[in-house]
């Protein structure tokens, strides 16, 4: 996806909608084609930090690689949220019709469903409100205890900075793992996440531990998955045996660091072939020398 439109309501919260431009505007600083506009239905919004944000009327036009993310909004329930227009409401539908993907971040989960692009798919959205969530749309999957959720273009997160997770696996979708690490580093945040979601990237669901030299190897194999990076030479990176590595890695991950960029490798080789790729050229392109590797790989996965 290159351009990112933020739906704005008012009493928007403000890193809702900050985390996950800041993501996506950190990943078009180093080069990659991301795009960010600002819509409302209001020249001017007032977030629920009270700080007025100015947003333009017109949605630009938008393509199937494109993506509307609608953060959320101050409000002690679901019924209580801004109502949205049914114009606003269609071009959310029509967009996801079209192939475009649609992107919540808390209460904007009621955006979504309001729009009909919840029924029959998994969702989330703050612990607070998720009951509710499920009782105004019946036909909702609703997920509990996971960051983010992603169904058929349509990708849910809990709330305030799970925002960022979100819109850090999309970056890792579009541009591969080391393109979201980078991002995260640049912003001082793990690119980690908790739960056990699986449609989340392979970098962000083996984040979820608090092992500081575990995090630095896989820095460094995020970056360079797709080159050789012998233990030894990862293990004198961090400042320990391979041995300790191995052990920590494991402990923390349940991966040996081979596997964990083999794992990455695979993932996106993945994204490459489901975008027209053969499988030659997918495994050129992460790194293995020999493609049987990855049809390996890919049938095990299987």
């Amino acid at each position: 996806m290159s351009h990112i439109v933020f739906l704005l309501v008012p009493g928007v919260h403000l890193l809702d909608l900050a985390g996950p431009a800041q993501v996506f505007s950190t990943a078009a600083g180093f080069g990659h084609p991301y795009t960010l506009s600002y819509v409302a239905e209001q020249p001017q919004v007032t977030t629920a930090q009270g700080l007025p944000l100015v947003a333009g009327l017109d949605w630009p036009e938008l393509g199937p690689g494109d993506l509307i993310v609608v953060p959320g909004w101050r409000a002690v329930t679901l019924a209580d949220a801004p109502a949205l227009g049914s114009a606003t409401l269609k071009v959310l539908r029509d967009h996801h019709a079209g192939g475009g993907t649609v992107a919540s971040v808390c209460a904007g989960a009621e955006a979504l469903g309001q729009a009909g692009l919840l029924d029959g798919r998994r969702c989330t959205t703050h612990h607070d409100v998720q009951d509710e969530l499920a009782l105004r749309h019946p036909g909702a999957v609703v997920v509990r205890d996971v960051l983010f959720t992603a169904d058929d273009r349509v990708i849910t997160s809990a709330g305030i900075a799970s925002g960022i997770d979100l819109a850090l696996h999309l970056v890792a979708t579009d541009h591969g793992p080391a393109a979201a690490a980078r991002a995260a580093r640049e912003m001082v945040v793990y690119a980690r996440r908790n739960g056990h979601e699986p449609q989340s990237s392979a970098m962000l669901r083996h984040r979820s531990h608090l092992d500081d030299t575990v995090h630095r190897a896989q820095n460094l194999i995020d970056a360079r998955f797709d080159r050789p990076l012998p233990l030894p030479t990862l293990a004198a990176a961090v400042g320990v045996s391979e041995r300790t590595l191995t052990r920590l890695f494991g402990r923390a991950t349940g991966l040996t660091p081979l596997r964990y960029q083999q794992t990455l490798r695979l993932e996106r080789a993945q994204h490459l072939i489901s975008h027209g790729a053969t499988i030659d050229a997918a495994a050129r392109s992460v790194g293995f020398e020999d493609p049987r590797m990855l049809r390996r790989l890919r049938a095990r996965t299987v």
